[in-house]
């Protein structure tokens, strides 16, 4: 891959906001991009280009994959996007992968899932508890009812509900973002496939119904870099991203984005912000994992600094 240095200053120079570019390939994926999301890709893309640079060496056909990951509203697909937009406008093929595709099950099934793990492991710790009978039993499903079971804030007058929610978050941990949730072995073959040369990929397509499930298959003869869109791009169990690119947030920062573009009605309930915490704990620990760390102001730093930034 031989890019005009010179070209790099122009890669964005047709582009003003709001912007309509094309996004991942998940379907009915929307893409909103603001001014905050083409100043992260510009300050990006130059480093990005390093490290792909670098990485074709270690792959004979020169090919690369790279992930942008970071939790809920962060703007990974925007940002995403318009370093695909930048990677074709200066003559690298490029494709936009979006790992939404791959979880085993449709949206709406997997957070009926969630919640299922969530309040069944928390139910079977209130039996264990002292104190457990009918009157116990009768609060806990109005909370069900009320879809409050989650709320930490009841805690302070239902002591008992905090093993629940105690038991419940486990259960979570162990599924969020795990093989049980995702399909990782089919979006590891694709990369190991990718870099392997493939000239061509049967990509799954995942809408948000049990029916809406296809693939189509994908020309890869001129493609460079593969990049991958998605909160897990840098999870342990995922093989072969040669460039990790990690955008943080905390959850509360982008609750105003997750309510814009918000499907379920259900954005900051305090089951969806629960899950959004868990889900911030795994991003946090694979953080070192990045080659490539930017914070929600658009700053690329160490891990160090991250560590530093977190913890204030």
């Amino acid at each position: 891959m031989k890019i005009d240095r010179s070209a790099v200053e122009s890669a964005f120079s047709q582009l003003s906001v709001p912007i309509a570019i094309p996004g991942g390939d998940a379907p009915g994926a929307e893409v909103r991009i603001g001014q905050d999301r083409l100043r992260k890709a510009k300050t990006i893309l130059p480093l990005l280009l390093d490290r792909i640079a670098d990485a074709q060496p270690r792959n004979p056909p020169g090919r690369v994959v790279v992930s942008v990951c970071g939790g809920s509203g962060v703007g990974k697909s925007g940002v995403a996007a318009l370093l695909a937009y930048a990677l074709k406008h200066l003559g690298v093929g490029t494709y936009l992968l979006s790992g939404d595709n791959y979880p085993h099950r449709v949206p709406p099934v997997n957070d009926a899932e969630r919640v299922r793990r969530f309040r069944e492991a928390g139910y079977k710790a209130l039996v264990g508890l002292g104190g457990y009978g009918p009157e116990m039993d009768a609060v806990v499903k109005v909370l069900w009812a009320k879809d409050a079971d989650a709320d930490p804030s009841l805690v302070a007058s239902l002591p008992w509900l905090s093993s629940y929610q105690s038991a419940g978050a486990d259960a979570l941990r162990s599924y969020l973002g795990t093989p049980e949730e995702i399909d990782f072995a089919e979006l590891n073959r694709i990369l190991a496939a990718f870099h392997a040369g493939a000239p061509a990929l049967r990509l799954k397509r995942f809408g948000r119904k049990e029916t809406a499930i296809w693939y189509d298959e994908v020309d890869f003869r001129d493609t460079e870099v593969l990049l991958v869109e998605w909160t897990h791009g840098n999870s342990r169990y995922l093989d072969g991203v040669d460039v990790p690119v990690f955008l943080y947030c905390a959850p509360e920062e982008t609750l105003a984005q997750r309510l814009e573009r918000n499907r379920d009605g259900a954005a900051d309930s305090p089951f969806v912000t629960r899950v959004l915490g868990i889900e911030q704990e795994s991003l946090v620990a694979q953080a070192h994992r990045a080659a490539i760390l930017v914070l929600l102001s658009g700053e690329v730093v160490s891990y160090e600094s991250f560590l530093a930034h977190i913890a204030t």
